[in-house]
């Protein structure tokens, strides 16, 4: 008797919950519509799309390597007078060096 009561309390309550279950599509006029208001014409659009592609460049920004400078100073000069400086302590050298 006490299985039977409960099984129909469970069986009512699972009635009860599926009413408010109720999914209905959308209204095509509500909320979830797409609406576009435009004041320019079709061809306009289209015009400039086309003007857009014929100067539009496909290289990603920033992908290429700024030119070297000019400098009237050679390389070897310049590692030597690093060295240099790293021997008299006046730049730090390695990992461990603050």
């Amino acid at each position: 008797m006490n299985k039977s009561s409960s099984l129909i309390a469970i069986a009512a309550f699972a009635a009860f919950a599926s009413f408010g279950a109720n999914a209905e599509s959308p209204d095509a006029n509500g909320q979830f519509a797409l609406q576009f208001d435009g004041s320019r014409t079709r061809a306009e659009v289209m015009a400039e799309a086309a003007t857009v592609a014929k100067t539009r460049s496909h290289e990603p920004a920033g992908s290429r390597v700024a030119a070297p400078l000019p400098s009237s100073v050679d390389t070897a000069t310049v590692r030597a007078q690093a060295a240099q400086a790293v021997r008299l302590g006046q730049i730090p050298h390695g990992e461990l060096s603050l």
